[in-house]
């Protein structure tokens, strides 16, 4: 789909491939908001022999604490990635499996000590929040965010131009502050602030190294400058000037070998002590690899509540539009892009069921029968804020040329186009920088939709690929586990030149991914309609996100002094 080159067949295409000749497959575990996911692939044919999903026994944690607040227990990580994976040892035998990758949400992190422990497992700390995980979705750092912005931008600190000048209450240094801030003893008490997907692997591993996605796309490194200084720490608060100090610094790319089992984490899973780990990834960047991606060109996104889109460039580009870019950051070797729609899914589900209150099969049925430019409607897709290309909180969304005559399906295409103009933004963003772009390649949850998929086609006029795998993710860090147990991963990787990991590289996610089950072209007559709509789409997004953002605003603060 993305490599250029053929995956092997699988069983079935010649011979046959029973449970017991196998003896090179990769586990991926996909550590999601809710659950774990254990996933199973075997290295030569892609297929996926083995999977398991295990829910989190205390889920996402908000009862009882401050608004914005959103909590995870690590002890759940643990025990739900052992039976996660003593579940799908049950069919794989342990010695199969040849390397191990892991994905996780970010920016989700958690105070620890230098053995690993965290912090909420001592007694003293046990019941202060701030010693707990923070999951991405913890949203009360957002004054620290907002200081952190302000104070960038004063100073002209060059790292802002690597996030399209804008910091997240979603990163680490927000959120690392949040707790010097509001639990001064947390604080002095931490020795790191890890990132969950680096923890899980420091605990199957026993080592510890920094996973180049999450820093680079949430914790402020890039290959260029590093970190932020400790001037730029110390100018933001006194107190957390030695903050670096706490930040693990040994940068590991996804695919690259972050250790092997131990010995302990053997006994209590079931897999074999000295089995290769690779370094950690970010669930969505995870599903790049997991959709066969990994050369310039395709645009690559994950579709479900919200959309992240991934793009890949061998050269550095700078330019305002995306949320950031990070060397190895998504394929080794690459320069990664991420953007971002905050709702896209959401915005359908919110009004199929909550607004109209109808099916969301009735309602997507009907949209479906309409003709591109029929309802005369066009929509502003920023109902949860926009992520890019303005990185605007305070966004919000609207619906154009309402009439007595307009009809739900209406309104409902209406914003599934609004969607798929937005993602077009983004991507002439990129275009326009220098960065192709000749596909879309999707995965997730409104890939089912053959609807959605074709408005993004022919507003895109751009073929649109359907993964084949519906675990793209999982399927992801499977692939990262298994160029672990090989010699791009390997530590004795400084004997493999740039070129030849580039190769071994695309022939491990050639093999372990297969052609794309559904391709949408894009209709040339009805890509005329949307040239036109999308016209009148830009105009609105500038004149309201660019050149009038405070109009929205303004509202949301009416309202928020009159709830």
């Amino acid at each position: 789909m993305g490599c250029g080159r053929q995956p092997a067949p699988g069983p079935g295409a010649g011979g046959t491939d029973p449970q017991n000749e196998r003896g090179a497959q990769s586990l991926g575990l996909d550590f999601g908001t809710e659950s774990v996911r254990a996933l199973v692939v075997d290295g030569d044919s892609g297929e996926e022999v083995a999977q398991v999903v295990v829910p989190y026994a205390d889920g996402v944690i908000t009862r009882a604490l401050p608004p914005d607040f959103a909590l995870q227990n690590p002890e759940n990580y643990i025990d739900s990635s052992i039976g996660a994976i003593r579940a799908v040892l049950k069919d794989v035998p342990a010695a199969h499996i040849t390397g191990v990758g892991v994905d996780f949400t970010a920016c989700t992190i958690l105070p620890i000590l230098r053995d690993g422990t965290p912090l909420m497992r001592l007694d003293r700390f046990r019941g202060n929040p701030h010693a707990w995980v923070k999951l991405w979705k913890h949203h009360a750092a957002q004054p620290e965010a907002d200081l952190v912005n302000a104070v960038a931008r004063s100073r002209g600190e060059p790292f802002m131009q690597y996030y399209s000048g804008l910091v997240s209450s979603e990163w680490m240094l927000p959120k690392c502050w949040e707790v010097a801030r509001h639990a001064p003893e947390i604080y002095a008490a931490t020795d790191i602030f890890i990132d969950a997907g680096d923890w899980i692997v420091q605990q199957i591993t026993g080592r510890f190294t920094r996973n180049s996605c999450a820093a680079g796309y949430k914790g402020l490194w890039n290959a260029e400058l590093g970190f932020p200084s400790k001037d730029f720490l110390g100018a933001l608060d006194p107190t957390i000037r030695d903050l670096d100090d706490k930040w693990l610094k040994n940068i590991v790319p996804p695919g690259q070998r972050a250790g092997v089992v131990s010995s302990a984490f053997a006994e209590r899973s079931g897999l074999i002590e000295g089995t290769p780990v690779s370094a950690a990834t970010i669930d969505a960047h995870s599903g790049v690899a997991g959709m066969g991606v990994c050369r310039e060109g395709p645009v690559s996104l994950i579709m479900g509540t919200s959309t992240c889109h991934m793009v890949l460039s061998r050269q550095l580009h700078l330019f305002d539009g995306y949320a950031g870019v990070a060397k190895d950051g998504i394929i080794p070797g690459f320069y990664g892009y991420e953007s971002g729609q905050s709702a896209v899914g959401d915005i359908f589900g919110w009004f199929a069921k909550d607004f109209v209150k109808t099916g969301f099969d009735e309602i997507s049925a009907k949209a479906a029968a309409l003709k591109p430019g029929a309802s005369g409607l066009v929509a502003l897709d920023w109902l949860n804020g926009n992520r890019s290309v303005f990185m605007n909180a305070h966004l919000t969304g609207m619906v154009l040329g309402l009439t007595l005559d307009s009809r739900p399906e209406e309104v409902y295409r209406a914003w599934v186009e609004a969607t798929a103009f937005g993602t077009r933004t983004i991507i002439e963003a990129h275009v326009s920088a220098g960065i192709p772009a000749t596909e879309l390649v999707v995965c997730g949850g409104l890939v089912k939709d053959p609807m959605i998929m074709q408005i993004y086609a022919d507003v895109m006029g751009l073929p649109v690929k359907v993964a084949a795998s519906s675990q793209a993710v999982a399927l992801g860090a499977a692939i990262f586990g298994a160029l672990a147990s090989s010699d791009a991963g390997a530590q004795r990787e400084n004997a493999v030149t740039p070129a030849d990991r580039s190769s071994m590289i695309e022939d491990v996610i050639a093999k372990m991914t297969r052609p794309p089950a559904t391709v949408y072209q894009p209709d040339p007559a009805a890509k005329s309609v949307y040239d036109r709509l999308y016209a009148v789409y830009r105009h609105a997004h500038d004149h309201f996100g660019r050149e009038n953002p405070e109009i929205m605003k303004r509202l949301k603060e009416i309202k928020r002094e009159n709830v």
